[in-house]
């Protein structure tokens, strides 16, 4: 498997740097790749970086930004962003922000549930620009509160757990027209779940919608089809990703484990304006 467009690294929530992340895809043998962390760009460049010229991998500049739907939670991707857009990183900062004030009251619930944690060893674990609920997670670790992360989730953190507190809302037609303001490509991540799907990638396409992220880590064969039909149905292209983090968890795949075809890839380039030519 030669691609992989949704990657996390230390920018949100994931566990290796962004020049990691990079050593470990060229390791397994990745052609292009796409950083794609929660409402921050800040490891694009790092990741550009680490690529180097050589030709041997790459990296297309994205963003995961995370949106809010009465029903759950929506994301969506942008490819080929220009990672240094103002507009662009004061939108994310603003968005970031809000995240601040959220992790602080789910400390607080989670205070008042008889599980302190401190402020500071949250934001040690963050590194990046992002403070995502897995960082909490791990601080709820280290404190043996839960025996693994998805306890922190499954118990407390989670949608409807007694710690959780939503986002300051931003929508997905506003995440859309973000990514369509830096140039990018806005791309529906892992869809098949979304309730009314249909409903929203008609709005979302309205306001500029791309593609559907098809070829997803936890999705098997069956779901796949299904969003791939979903794609053509409206007129989209598919793309694809891990979703990867670097948990190390019995549930995450392996950075281009998911098998995308080149087809897809090329449609991608050619939206973006660009020639894909592979190694």
């Amino acid at each position: 498997m030669k691609y992989d467009l949704h990657l996390h690294t230390t920018a949100s929530d994931g566990r290796l740097t962004p020049a990691q992340m990079v050593a470990l895809v060229l390791e397994r043998g990745l052609e292009v790749i796409s950083v794609t962390d929660h409402d921050s760009v800040s490891g694009v460049g790092e990741a550009l970086a680490a690529a180097g010229s050589g030709g041997r991998i790459t990296v297309v500049p994205g963003v995961e930004i995370n949106t809010d739907l009465a029903t759950g939670e929506l994301h969506v991707l942008g490819y080929f962003i220009d990672y240094l857009d103002e507009d662009l990183l004061a939108a994310l900062a603003r968005i970031r922000e809000s995240r601040v004030g959220r992790a602080q009251k789910m400390l607080e619930k989670l205070r008042d549930l008889g599980i302190p944690l401190e402020w500071q060893r949250v934001l040690d674990l963050a590194r990046g620009e992002s403070i995502c609920r897995p960082h909490i997670a791990q601080a709820m670790l280290e404190k043996g509160y839960v025996s693994e992360e998805r306890e922190a989730f499954e118990r407390y953190i989670g949608r409807d757990g007694p710690a959780y507190i939503g986002r300051e809302k931003v929508g997905p037609v506003d995440a859309v027209g973000i990514v369509k303001k830096a140039g990018g490509i806005p791309v529906l991540a892992h869809p098949a779940d979304i309730i009314n799907v249909d409903n929203i990638i008609v709005e979302l396409k309205a306001a500029g919608l791309a593609g559907l992220e098809a070829y997803y880590g936890q999705y098997d064969s069956k779901t796949v089809k299904r969003v791939v039909k979903l794609a053509a149905r409206h007129g989209l292209l598919t793309t694809g990703g891990t979703d990867y983090h670097h948990f190390c968890d019995d549930r995450e795949v392996p950075p281009g484990s998911v098998d995308i075809p080149e087809s897809s890839i090329q449609q991608l380039f050619a939206a973006a304006g660009k020639t894909f030519r592979p190694a």
